[in-house]
């Protein structure tokens, strides 16, 4: 260590500064992870996980950190954050109070647990601020593992910046491909696929990423011979360590409280990462957790005896105390006097954070006790009004549900009374609410001028002699003149670049527009995911592209957990907006059925979910999400790519307007919704209703999440008074969330005559084959029967029964 202070010309004063400010930030990470725990325990927190045991490599981590880099980690990292000033003492415990003030707790604004990190990337009008002017950690989630695949696109976005051309405002994220995404994750999670799918994917793209594995050889309280083949994942890695001339890994194993060990081994790190674009893997070994998994158990429970000792004697912060004293930086007096400022800071920063969080919920108290005692006063029920003060009056929990339950409770006291009183009460509580709610709501959509349902719709203009064409050449050319006229679009996915995607929607722009832009990925649906989420927190616009919605299940996890929530769990602070390209709808066989939409639409909201029934409208909704700053899922109807559509002349212009319906055949006797390659079943069966004189309006619900904003459909309800849903789905799919959007949001049963009845698939998935198909989900017959049975039941005379 004495060669390396003299080869970076630092003096020896100048280094143990260095070091005691080091120890100094390590000591007071571990003092707020024993004092976090009696929180919890006392119950002024609900739950609490630390990063004891891994101060010191977070230390040396964050000396290679530089602006521009992005963090993709877990909840054990609160040392790196403090170490790059991006997390204080009152805002650790601001976290773990679920403070909802964003000034104080800049993490979340109280929606995750403490243990969850992040910075903003966004100023307040929604705008990008410049990220190679920060230290970046993107918002982290609780699921193991599920950090890895956003780590794969952070990394990647460097990759495109230094070798991607022309992409407007490319100061702001990147300074030529420099920066470096660096990833974290414990040593039990790398069994998990998620892992193993990031790693694989890193080694063969050569992308400039670091993932730390902190090793303490438990996950929760399993050990790590029933986690990892040989007890050791860099053992079993090895296979991907780079050699010469071919991809791969560099791969370093260092101890968890050797100081100068990690300080060098990181800085080794974060020169190949960040010069040669080689991945690096940093086992971090003989790690401790002094406090066990979490609040919830004690880890006494299942480490033995020897353990706990060995976890003592090799804890990180002793021992570095241990190489402080011996290398003559400071004196074990002046230590236990350091050490015990920094334990008077914590309590003070904890006590300011308890302060700052009860704060609202105490005045509102205040008012409410004095609002309801007004109410006692003036009713007959005074005595049980009364009894709600006095709890109020004892209430030490800084709550606000609290405070407003009380509220609500009184008044069903007076609800035969008209008084001021209570008028004033119901006025706070209107009031309350509409400036309490958003804190726990707000940002599941953007808040910003970036919304999709903001963007007008703008329809495709064609030339007089415009010619019928394949529906996918129409595809093909408007992502040609995306990719011409927006350098910073690229699409990826499987067969999506040299042969342009299996339905040749992307044919010849692979040659067109590159490699990098136009890219065919190994076959790994949730890293696929992952590269667009990294890379569209960095500023660029990726389409990743799932090869059929079906495949979509392998990534569901990453859409509802990461993708979904990237906007609401940073409070607005940080957007993904990022579009998912698949296809699917009346394919063949049970793994290609094309319509597990119902569990897709409740597991993924905060994702425009779209259906559109032909190329033109999927082409529209592209240059649609493209101005927005929302993630989407588009779904392509797989069975129209050979249909004709005439040829747009105004590509990447049009747009297709979100969570609008669209009436494409106009009825007197029932409205049909439906969507995607359905749709062509009912106009089928429209004609032939025709001949027995029923005449049907066919609603195209083109946008599913959202759904029907301008309650069209409840418009055409008006007129025909009956309603027919129709879905490929299962039954209760996504037929049951269309109809209680209508009935219930809509108000829709206000104008029926007739029960709304669904027509769906069959409870299972259809066998192999065209018999397969037509026994398993509606067909033009089914259509046909169930809308003549509906009209039987309102005039049998008219129609009578078929059979």
């Amino acid at each position: 260590m004495q060669d390396k202070i003299q080869k970076e010309d630092i003096s020896f004063e100048d280094f143990k500064k260095e070091v005691l400010e080091d120890y100094k930030m390590a000591v007071t990470s571990r003092e707020c992870s024993l004092l976090g725990r009696r929180e919890v325990l006392t119950g002024k927190a609900k739950f609490g996980i630390f990063g004891d045991g891994k101060e010191i490599p977070q230390l040396a981590w964050a000396k290679c950190f530089k602006n521009g880099d992005f963090r993709s980690g877990y909840y054990r990292d609160q040392t790196f954050m403090m170490a790059i000033g991006q997390l204080s003492i009152q805002q650790f415990f601001a976290g773990l109070y679920a403070n909802t003030n964003l000034s104080d707790e800049p993490m979340s604004g109280g929606r995750q647990m403490g243990g969850h990190f992040m910075t903003h990337s966004l100023n307040e009008d929604g705008s990008w601020k410049n990220l190679t002017e920060q230290k970046n950690s993107s918002a982290d989630i609780s699921p193991t593992a599920g950090q890895m695949p956003r780590l794969l696109g952070l990394a990647q976005a460097s990759k495109i910046y230094r070798h991607v051309k022309g992409i407007q405002n490319s100061d702001q994220f990147s300074i030529d491909g420099n920066e470096i995404a660096w990833g974290t994750i414990g040593n039990a999670s790398t069994s998990e696929g998620l892992f193993w799918e990031t790693f694989n994917a890193a080694g063969v793209m050569q992308v400039p990423m670091v993932i730390n594995v902190w090793d303490d050889d438990y996950g929760i309280s399993v050990h790590a011979r029933k986690q990892t083949t040989k007890e050791n994942i860099s053992e079993i890695l090895k296979g991907f360590q780079k050699e010469k001339d071919t991809n791969g890994y560099e791969i370093l194993v260092v101890k968890g409280w050797d100081y100068p060990a990690l300080i060098e081994a990181y800085q080794k790190a974060e020169k190949i990462a960040r010069e040669q674009h080689v991945p690096v893997l940093i086992h971090v070994v003989e790690v401790t957790q002094p406090q066990g998994h979490s609040t919830s158990g004690s880890h006494e429970r299942y480490k033995s005896e020897d353990r706990l000792q060995w976890e003592k004697e090799h804890d990180c912060n002793l021992k570095m105390r241990e190489w402080i004293i011996s290398n003559g930086f400071a004196i074990d007096e002046e230590l236990i006097d350091l050490e015990k400022s920094i334990k008077k800071d914590v309590r003070k920063g904890k006590q300011d954070a308890w302060t700052a969080f009860g704060k609202t919920a105490k005045s509102e108290n205040k008012t409410v006790i004095s609002l309801l005692t007004n109410l006692a006063n003036s009713t007959e029920n005074k005595s049980s009004v009364m009894s709600l003060v006095e709890e109020l009056k004892n209430n030490d929990e800084p709550l606000k549900s609290v405070v407003l339950a009380s509220a609500r409770k009184a008044l069903r006291y007076v609800r035969r009374e008209e008084t001021s009183a209570k008028t004033q009460l119901i006025q706070w509580m209107d009031d309350f609410v509409e400036r309490t709610q958003p804190d726990y709501s707000s940002h599941l959509w953007s808040e910003y001028k970036g919304r999709a349902t903001q963007i007008e719709s703008i329809e495709p203009t064609y030339a007089d002699d415009a010619k019928e064409v394949d529906a996918r050449i129409i595809l093909r050319d408007n992502f040609d003149k995306i990719f011409e006229t927006r350098p910073e679009t690229l699409i990826f996915g499987e067969d999506s670049g040299e042969i342009g995607d299996v339905n040749q929607g992307l044919e010849g722009l692979q040659e067109k527009y590159g490699e990098l832009r136009v890219a065919d990925t190994g076959i790994r649906e949730a890293t696929i995911l992952g590269q667009g989420i990294g890379m569209s927190l960095r500023g660029l616009r990726p389409i990743a592209e799932i090869q059929y919605l079906d495949y979509l299940l392998y990534a569901l996890q990453i859409m509802s957990d990461d993708l979904a929530t990237t906007a609401y769990r940073s409070k607005g602070k940080q957007k993904s907006p990022l579009i998912v390209r698949t296809r699917g709808h009346r394919l063949e066989g049970i793994w290609h059925s094309g319509s597990p939409m119902g569990g897709i639409l409740n597991l993924i909201r905060g994702i425009n979910v779209l259906v559109p029934r032909n190329m033109t409208k999927a082409a529209g909704f592209y240059n649609t999400m493209l101005d927005s700053d929302e993630p989407a899922l588009i779904v392509e109807c797989l069975n129209g790519y050979r249909l004709k559509e005439k040829r747009p002349n105004n590509f990447g212009e049009f747009k297709t307007p979100v969570g609008e319906v669209e009436t494409i055949r106009k009825g007197r006797d029932i409205t049909v919704v439906s969507y995607g390659s359905t749709l062509r079943i009912i106009e089928q069966a429209a004609k032939e209703l025709e001949d027995v004189d029923i005449n049907i309006e066919i609603i195209d619900c083109q946008s599913l999440v959202p759904f029907d904003l301008n309650h069209d459909i409840v418009k055409s309800l008006e007129n025909t008074n009956r309603l027919l849903v129709v879905d490929e789905d299962v039954p209760g799919g996504a037929s049951a969330y269309i109809l209680q959007q209508i009935i219930d949001v809509q108000d829709g049963y206000r104008f029926l005559d007739s029960k709304p009845q669904t027509l769906t698939a069959k409870a299972h998935r259809p066998a192999y084959g065209t018999d397969g198909d037509y026994f398993s989900k509606p067909s033009t017959e089914d259509v046909f029967e169930k809308i003549y049975a509906i009209m039987n039941e309102f005039k049998p005379s008219d129609y009578p029964k078929l059979k």
